[in-house]
């Protein structure tokens, strides 16, 4: 069956999928879980296939960490899904209750937004995230994972699907695509998607947005900063920042440059080159950084660990054990430099002074900014949120970890009795809005 034949199929069932009720979404969220768990043997072996072959092919140690699917991720995923169903229906709210005259009264309902085509990494906890999220928004969903996670996938997938539909839900709520391919004929698909949400590099997504009428609503790079003020507590900033590099350096919230003010610079480098080199990062700082780190450690104790670079080198996303140092004169010059560098994602200071903090939280231009804790709390199921379809960039209608809310819209209800425009227009009757919320 070819795309635009499954997205037609998929818009024409939107709308008993924005109909199913809340029982019938978590319903389904239940039937997933329990599906994931009675059959996850099965589950791993696949898994176990897609690994194999990653290592035949050599990807990149950064990708193949993502490619795992065990007992851990079971486990995660399945939290998730538990936490999902937990949370409020996030359809039929009312945001708006206005009567515009007597009789006449307007209300602003949350739907959702319908067909929506999610393209994203080589993550097999990702699709069951992305899938279940879309199932309890009331959302359809055309899912296309990465290559490398193919198999994998694809028993998740078939789970999943089996599950929902079990339970009540419409055939074509949710669809699996497989081929690159495949891609290209869903960015022509306007006629019945309604939204794409593509996960990967900025490349990548400029590419979708190029190629497509669909509205399109980015998850691109994660280069992710902390600043360390010169006013700091040092029992806490190293923690920290080990934290946010190594606790899962591949992701896109993990820190990949760190901005160290000037003052601090010569006592605290070499402690945090230290606390770094434990932990097998290597550092590539520019030539002030390298100087201060050598000219306290040695070169023989840093030997393949700290490499010199330029002031403006600082544009990449490693997704690996390195990190880029910079030293910067003050709060303000930090906040210019992640405004210049950054991918608008998740950045943090460091810092005593609460006044500071608010200044820097103010003027960072991210959908994430955080005071004395590590980025990587930029997630979903960390917001509370159940799981997260991405975390987007960009600041029209979900920015940040999208969760229930930002898969939904709104329409407006209008309910009248015989009311015409025409006695409005000549006077014979006039507006009051009275706001009932």
């Amino acid at each position: 069956m070819s795309i635009e034949i499954l997205a037609k199929k998929m818009k024409n069932d939107s709308a008993s999928m924005a109909a199913s009720s809340v029982d019938t979404r978590n319903a389904a969220l239940t039937a997933i879980s329990e599906a994931l768990i009675k059959n996850k043997k099965e589950i791993f072996a696949e898994n176990e296939k897609d690994m194999a072959a990653a290592k035949e092919n050599k990807i990149a140690e950064a990708v193949v960490k993502r490619l795992k699917f065990d007992e851990h991720k079971l486990e995660d995923v399945c939290n998730g899904l538990s936490m999902l169903k937990d949370l409020s229906d996030p359809l039929g709210k009312v945001t708006l209750d206005r009567d515009l005259d007597e009789g006449l009264s307007l209300k602003r309902i949350t739907c959702p937004i319908g067909v929506i085509g999610v393209i994203f990494e080589a993550r097999p906890d990702a699709l069951v995230q992305i899938a279940s999220l879309c199932i309890k928004s009331g959302n359809c969903a055309l899912l296309k994972g990465g290559r490398e996670t193919v198999n994998t996938n694809r028993i998740l997938f078939r789970l999943i699907h089996e599950s929902a539909v079990s339970v009540g839900l419409p055939e074509n709520c949710l669809a699996q695509a497989e081929s690159h391919a495949e891609i290209d004929e869903l960015l022509k698909c306007d006629k019945y998607v309604d939204l794409l949400i593509p996960r990967g590099s900025n490349a990548f997504v400029r590419h979708i947005m190029d190629n497509t009428k669909i509205p399109v609503m980015g998850h691109a790079d994660g280069i992710c900063h902390i600043y360390v003020d010169d006013k700091f507590d040092e029992t806490i900033a190293i923690p920290i920042i080990i934290d946010a590099k190594t606790q899962y350096t591949a992701a896109c919230n993990a820190v990949e440059t760190l901005l160290v003010n000037r003052r601090i610079a010569g006592e605290f480098l070499p402690k945090l080159a230290q606390a770094l080199s434990e932990e097998n990062v290597r550092v590539r700082g520019t030539k002030e950084v390298t100087d201060i780190i050598e000219g306290a450690l040695g070169k023989a104790d840093i030997s393949g660990e700290v490499e010199t670079i330029g002031d403006d080198d600082f544009d990449t996303e490693y997704l690996a054990l390195t990190v880029g140092v910079k030293l910067v004169d003050d709060v303000d010059e930090a906040i210019a430099h992640i405004n210049l560098h950054g991918s608008h994602h998740t950045d943090s200071i460091i810092t005593t002074d609460d006044e500071r903090a608010e200044h820097f939280m103010q003027m960072v231009d991210s959908a994430g900014v955080y005071h004395n804790c590590s980025t990587r709390f930029s997630d979903g199921f960390r917001y509370g949120f159940g799981a997260e379809v991405g975390i987007s960039t960009g600041k029209i209608h979900a920015r940040g970890p999208v969760g229930l809310d930002g898969l939904t819209t709104y329409k407006y209800k209008l309910y009248g009795h015989g009311q015409t425009v025409g006695e409005y227009a000549s006077g014979k009757r006039s507006f009051h809005h009275v706001d009932k919320l």
